[in-house]
């Protein structure tokens, strides 16, 4: 009884293991390490339809960031608009203090 719960245990941790050493394993393949594998970073989801969506991604290394405009079908993904990060960036302080001379105007 004892042996066989033994043999149990050691091999659901081995499963438990598993993804860990092939994420390893991936890492060593591509000469990487874990921090260029995690680069990219989801901005913001829109669903347009029941399988359709437009995803904005930030991917690229730390000095060089841009933000990819995706259209995402069940079939296709297609790149819709590409931004450096520091133009999206740019934009908004824009886009945000031109709102705030409109309100400014409107209360006087």
């Amino acid at each position: 009884m004892t042996q066989a719960l033994f043999t149990v245990l050691v091999f659901v941790a081995l499963l438990a293991t598993l993804p860990w050493l092939a994420k390893r394993y991936a890492q060593r393949r591509q000469g990487g390490s874990g921090a260029d594998l995690a680069s990219s970073k989801l901005i913001s989801v829109l669903a347009v339809g029941a399988q359709q969506r437009v995803v904005t991604v930030e991917v690229g290394p730390p000095g060089a960031r841009t933000w990819l405009v995706l259209g995402v079908t069940q079939q296709n993904i297609t790149t819709l608009h590409t931004q450096a990060v520091a133009n999206a960036f740019a934009a908004e302080v824009a886009l945000a203090s031109s709102s705030a001379e409109s309100d400014a105007q409107g209360q006087r």
